[in-house]
Formats: structure tokens, sequence, C-alpha cells
């Protein structure tokens, strides 16, 4: 009875197919025919971009919320077995916490330490592939007092990944549109003394600003701290320009993007405008980035070559030096230097800091910001 239940739910999300759906709201709807079928008492339903495997929005609850950021620490600073990525690369995308860890608990910091703590007994992750790319992950949570997953649910969500995963590809297109929605359709642009003092700005910017102002909690008469940084980082880019410094110092561009609350992020640059009456001043531009934009951008911040960029997305994805090494045709002694190379760049010492500094900073580094 309970395998032509199953089999019904089946072919009801097989079906959602054939709706038209936002991302946000064909992920609702999947899970709500997931509940009757694998019952869970929590969720964390993201969508990713393949070339990154970035987040670009979860649909999660407040029980998760309130241990997301120990969640994405684990992710990606932390010695762990289920990591989304490590299923991306697995046969076998679908995995079972609790039948890994039952008999040694020890050997999972994430259950330990932060699903337990959390009154969570067990999580069954899933990662969806469609045309050879990862389009997003769901963790179900059951609480403590609740039997843990079967390797029969195991099963029918395994089955469900296909389904699923092309129409998360298909409703990304739509993902673009949700995540612009709240945002200005113009530019923002403000101008800035070079003092650090607020000249004008208009309607878009200010919209920006206010975001910024609500994000670090200050008053509607300080200047946000990006905003700071990125014409902080201008300014020293000119004396240097001025003084015959470096060059290379010189070419790095006065730009940030950071991730807002609700998920957007948010593109910064500062250019000097040279006043033909009066005192010099620093315009800013806000723009919303896309996520399949911030690997190019902080890339070029760090003045990152080409080559180096290719090696950076694979590393993020958590391929290992011998199979970047494949993928991109070259030996592993030439990965390896290209990952000296990135080290020394971004001011990082080993692959875990580097995906940690890419993944959680969409900002300037420490030398480049003000307090």
């Amino acid at each position: 009875m309970a395998g032509l239940y199953g089999q019904q739910h089946v072919h009801r999300i097989t079906s959602l197919e054939k709706g038209t759906w936002t991302s946000r709201s064909y992920r609702e709807a999947v899970l709500r025919h997931l509940q009757p079928v694998i019952p869970y008492d929590a969720y964390c339903f993201t969508t990713v971009d393949p070339s990154t495997l970035l987040s670009t929005g979860a649909v999660t609850e407040d029980g998760v919320e309130a241990i997301h950021d120990q969640l994405f620490i684990n992710e990606y600073m932390e010695e762990d077995i289920h990591k989304y990525a490590d299923l991306v690369q697995s046969d076998q995308h679908t995995a079972i916490l609790y039948a890994s860890v039952h008999s040694n608990p020890e050997s999972s910091v994430r259950y330990k330490n932060i699903l337990l703590p959390a009154g969570f007994g067990d999580e069954m992750r899933t990662v969806f592939i469609s045309n050879d790319s990862c389009w997003g992950y769901l963790t179900l949570y059951r609480k403590a007092d609740r039997p843990a997953f079967t390797e029969q649910e195991r099963s029918q969500l395994e089955e469900w990944t296909y389904s699923i995963a092309k129409m998360l590809r298909i409703t990304s297109l739509t993902l673009i549109e949700e995540m612009k929605r709240e945002s200005p359709a113009e530019p923002g642009i403000l101008l800035a003394s070079n003092a650090l003092k607020l000249v004008s700005l208009n309607t878009s910017a200010e919209y920006w600003i206010s975001q910024l102002r609500l994000m670090e909690g200050i008053s509607p008469n300080t200047l946000p701290r990006p905003v700071r940084a990125v014409a902080s980082h201008l300014l020293s880019q000119l004396q240097l320009e001025q003084s015959a410094a470096c060059k290379s110092l010189c070419a790095s561009p006065s730009k940030v993007c950071i991730q807002l609350p609700d998920g957007r992020y948010l593109m910064l640059q500062a250019s000097h405008l040279k006043q033909l009456d009066g005192s010099d001043q620093i315009a800013v531009m806000l723009n919303q980035a896309m996520p399949q934009e911030l690997l190019s951008v902080l890339a070029e911040c760090h003045g990152l070559s080409p080559r180096e960029r290719e090696v950076l997305g694979y590393v993020l994805r958590s391929y290992s030096s011998k199979e970047i090494a494949a993928a991109m045709y070259i030996s592993t002694y030439t990965v390896q230097d290209h990952l000296k190379s990135i080290f020394d760049k971004t001011g990082v010492s080993s692959r875990r800091e580097l995906i940690w500094y890419f993944v959680s900073r969409f900002q300037l580094t420490d030398e480049l910001t003000i307090g």
C-alpha cells in the first residue's frame, strides 16, 4: 500500500513539469508533495549556480535558519561526510546522515555539534543534476525523537531527482527575474567628496543605500561601510599613481560585491571624477549582481589570470588536483603552480581557506577596507 501511495506522489511530482512556475513556487510545490511520502520536520531547498555551486536562494524554515551559519561553516571549512560537492561528483546523489554515523556519531561534526544540539536526529541530502550540471540541493531533517530516514525513502527521493533537476534548470531562467523584482531598474549613482561626504545621489542609489544601512543597523546620516570601502580604495589607488608606485596595484579595481540579507548581491564600483571647476569627486555605481557574475568579479579584483580563474572554478566545485588536471588537459604540477599563484594573490594558504574566502566574503580584502 505504501509503495502504491509513493507511486501516486511520484506521478504528481512529474506532473508538475506541465505547470507554469517560478523557481520558488515550484520548490514549494515539491515540498508539499514530498511531505506525505517522506515526512520531515524541517527543510532547506536551495538553488545553485551550476558553474560555481554558489547558492542563488533557499526555501527554508526557522528551525534550519537558526543553524544556517553553522551549516555554512561546516560545508566549506570542516571535514565531514555527505558534503554537497561530494554528492555532485558521486554516483549516488542522495544520502542519509544517520545511516552513516549511527555507530560512530563522532565521525560527523555536523551531526554531533550542529544537528543534535538543535534537536535534529537525522538529515537526508539530495543534489539535483541535469545536463551534467547541478542546479540545486535539498536537505530534509527529522527531529531526534522521530525515526531516522529509511533506505526506501532514500531510494524514492533518488528516483525523483531527474524530474526535479530538470525543472530547477528550466525555472532558473525565471529565477533571475525573481531576484530582480524588488530592485531598481536603473543603476544607482552617488557622488561623494574626497573627504567621503555624500554630495548627491539618484533615486536608485538612495534605495541601495537604505538597504545597506538596514543591513548594518546604522543611522540615516552614516555612509555605509561598503561605499566608504570602495571610495577609500580608489583614493589609495590615486595616491599610488601620483607617487609612481607599483603599477600592478594601481590596476586593481575599486570594486566590491556583497550579499544582502535577502539573498541579493550588490555590486559597488568607485570612479574618479575630475572636476573642470571645483574639487574632484568620487562617483560610486551601485547595481544588483547576479550570482554567476560573482566569480569573475572577485577574480578580477585579485588579478587572476584566465587559467587561474578556470582552476578556481574547479576548486569551488571540490575537484581534486588530479581531476582538475584531467579536465584542463594539464599536468598536476601545473595545477599546483596555478594554485600557489592563486593563494599568493588572495592571501590564503589552503584550498579550504580559498573556498571559504570566495564563498563567504564578497568584498574587498582586509588591506583595502576601512573600519
